[in-house]
């Protein structure tokens, strides 16, 4: 289907009616969506959430209208798109889409505005397919979870781990706003668990790892700042009793990865980030809006959709969102602090020694936004680190696509076995 062949409202206006996803990211939705091109608009009007095929014009409340160029709809539209033209997100931050709205109504409706605009795309046959479950009724998986105390900057936290495996241990941070459940695929993997004791763990205020006893903390803005996340996992290495443990975090976790390669190099034997950089550039301010009154999580959940590969398996994309949306409201943007204003190696990560702690670089084709760019340039800076880019995964690896993700991380667990004292 070409662009020209999509540009119909009353094709729009079927395919969103016929279509569940839609009818419950539009539920209660007034006003309208319009999608303007050359001059020419595809719009629906919507009544409580339900569309007809019409403009309800520009003005009118409840109204979203992106507009764009030709190519750039084209590329949107398509079966596969390119890297970063998977998402009106992406191309709203790199002013190739723009918006009229207010910006609290797309943030509520933006999940429905993003599912409108994939029934206007042909099928993609190349789109991965999550296995079909052969678990017998009454199987366990593999994690035994359990929670220990730790002390962080005067402060005791208790804190949620879960594992399994034995040999090398490997110590698992998870994105910004989630939890370790994350992990779950390679903790099934007896690759993996033959050689190696996977823990991932949760951090305060995420997941079972819930806020400390005695602080006000209801009373305070949450921000996630780079000395409390680096004292987590190295805390944990030391009451665990974890003899120079690996360390693999993705996102967030990628980030601090090669933070405690700087700043912890007697701590760790090994690190591997996850969509990693030495700085990633953002407004904290422009992403209010994940964290707003009138906006509930849904918005930041469909966000990450974002970041993923279009041709991950749905059911695992659909799964990393929905992880997303069942988190505490102030964590993800909390969480963003780090990752946006704390955290910068950009002067310092020269001074990363990989002949004392090994830097591995992962980054996902489809990350908007730790790109292969930014990893790349953190490979160039860490002399002896290595890097691999990941084609058809994006910014979740492990949760998105792990049978793709396995290919690559399984080489980087060989070349840690075989590092002299390992």
């Amino acid at each position: 289907m070409t662009t020209d062949k999509a540009w119909n409202s009353e094709v729009l206006a079927a395919s969103c009616a016929a279509d569940g996803e839609f009818r419950i990211a539009a539920r209660f939705w007034t006003g309208g969506l319009r999608l303007e091109m050359d001059g020419r608009t595809v719009a629906i009007t919507l009544a409580g959430g339900v569309p007809s095929a019409g403009d309800p014009g520009a003005d009118a409340p409840g109204v979203i209208t992106l507009t764009a160029e030709h190519e750039v709809w084209s590329q949107l539209l398509a079966a596969r798109p390119p890297r970063f033209y998977n998402d009106t997100f992406n191309l709203m931050m790199s002013g190739k889409v723009a918006l009229r709205a207010d910006p609290v109504l797309h943030a509520q409706y933006y999940p429905a505005v993003m599912r409108a605009l994939e029934l206007l795309r042909p099928a993609d046959p190349g789109v991965a397919t999550a296995p079909k479950s052969a678990i017998r009724p009454g199987t366990f998986d593999s994690p035994v979870g359990r929670y220990v105390h730790i002390d962080v900057e005067g402060q005791d936290y208790r804190v949620y781990f879960e594992e399994a495996g034995s040999g090398i241990p490997v110590l698992m941070q998870h994105t910004a706003g989630c939890h370790g459940s994350q992990w779950r695929h390679l903790f099934e993997c007896k690759a993996i668990t033959d050689h190696f004791r996977l823990i991932a763990y949760d951090l305060p205020f995420h997941g079972k790892s819930l806020a400390p006893v005695g602080p006000k903390w209801w009373a305070e803005e949450y921000k996630l700042t780079a000395s409390f996340l680096r004292s987590v996992p190295v805390t944990l290495a030391d009451v665990l009793g974890l003899e120079r443990p690996v360390f693999m975090g993705c996102s967030v976790g990628g980030l601090l990865a090669l933070d405690l390669a700087l700043h912890h190099p007697e701590v760790f034997r090994a690190v591997i980030s996850l969509e990693g950089a030495l700085n990633i550039e953002g407004d904290l301010d422009s992403l209010s809006t994940l964290w707003h009154p009138q906006v509930s999580n849904e918005y930041k959940a469909r966000a990450m959709d974002a970041l993923m590969s279009p041709t991950s398996p749905e059911a695992f994309r659909k799964e990393t969102s929905q992880v997303y949306a069942a988190g505490w409201p102030p964590a993800f943007l909390g969480d963003l602090y780090y990752y946006l204003a704390d955290y910068d190696l950009r002067q310092t990560a020269g001074g990363i020694d990989t002949g004392k702690v090994a830097v591995h670089i992962l980054s996902g084709e489809y990350d908007a936004s730790g790109t292969i760019e930014h990893g790349l340039a953190a490979h160039a800076v860490i002399a002896g680190s290595t890097w691999t880019g990941m084609n058809g995964v994006g910014h979740f690896p492990m949760s998105e696509n792990p049978e793709a993700f396995l290919g690559y991380l399984l080489p980087v667990l060989e070349q840690i076995k075989s590092q002299p004292g390992v």
